[in-house]
């Protein structure tokens, strides 16, 4: 079995080059995160066998899922291929492809609006917007400091991720929401939500205090995090317009298959479709 060294210099010089194609920080840190994950068994700067990558591939896919798992061998492959390794590189796990949503992590319409008036009841209004502008306008938690004091005063935002930059609008009233907000906070330029440090909120922050309004909105914990709101601007638009193109445009996807996920519908609702065909005696 032919082995070869993994040094921890490799790591740095492949974050380095995720850094040069100008990905997003979220995207480097699942990168890194997943690949450093995968490699843990190994010491420190040793080497490697193909033999050892598909044991471990095994080992971890007994405790998650497969497109867990299939992150994961993406950040390695990618890594491998990046050093000229491509003899280690490790087949992806098969899974059928996915026909219906799981109804029990998604989150409707009433959920979130509960989230929103409970984030209200709460004193956090700040957070009580956020979620309000991420699921009216559509945007990834990571575009999110791309709305900006500017921005609102304009009622649009250019969004750059990705290596590609898309129009965001906002509505009328989001934008009387976000006026009235900035006005109280004070601020003259820059993105519209930040920490106490001025910093722009980040993924954890929102996560974080999502999960917060779980009890007192009456809503299960694995429906709330940030990126469900994205998928719920999805569905609500596709249920009004029927224009997957359109939508992939709006959400930033650069295949529609992408966007067919975002508006997937449960096994219930298809069955209560069944039902309403009137194809029986």
């Amino acid at each position: 079995m032919e082995s070869y060294p993994i040094t921890s210099a490799m790591l740095e010089s492949f974050e380095q080059a995720l850094t040069g194609e100008e990905r997003s920080r979220p995207t480097i840190q699942k990168y890194m995160h997943d690949l450093r994950l995968f490699l843990a068994f190994l010491p420190p700067d040793s080497a490697v066998t193909k033999e050892q990558l598909i044991a471990r591939k095994e080992e971890l896919a007994r405790t998650r899922a497969v497109g867990t798992m299939n992150g994961m061998l993406t950040a390695l492959n990618r890594f491998l291929s990046f050093h000229g390794l491509y003899d280690l590189q490790v087949k992806y796990l098969r899974r059928q492809r996915r026909i219906f949503t799981d109804k029990n992590r998604e989150l409707s319409r009433e959920e979130y609006l509960r989230l929103v008036r409970t984030a209200g009841r709460n004193g956090n209004q700040r957070l009580m917007l956020v979620l309000q502008t991420i699921c009216a306008t559509g945007v990834r938690v990571s575009e999110l400091e791309h709305i900006t004091v500017a921005a609102v005063r304009c009622g649009r935002a250019e969004v750059r991720c990705k290596g590609k930059t898309r129009v965001i609008f906002l509505s009328r009233k989001l934008q009387v929401l976000l006026l009235r907000y900035i006005r109280e906070q004070k601020r003259r330029d820059g993105p519209v939500f930040v920490t106490r440090n001025g910093r722009p909120l980040d993924r954890s922050n929102i996560w974080h205090e999502m999960k917060a309004l779980c009890r007192g909105a009456d809503v299960p914990p694995k429906k709330v995090f940030p990126h469900n709101l994205r998928h719920l601007f999805a569905r609500v638009f596709y249920s009004m317009e029927k224009d997957i193109a359109k939508l992939a445009d709006l959400l930033g996807h650069s295949s529609i298959e992408t966007t067919r996920l975002y508006i997937m519908e449960s096994g219930e609702a298809h069955l209560a479709r069944l039902e309403k065909m009137n194809l029986l005696l």
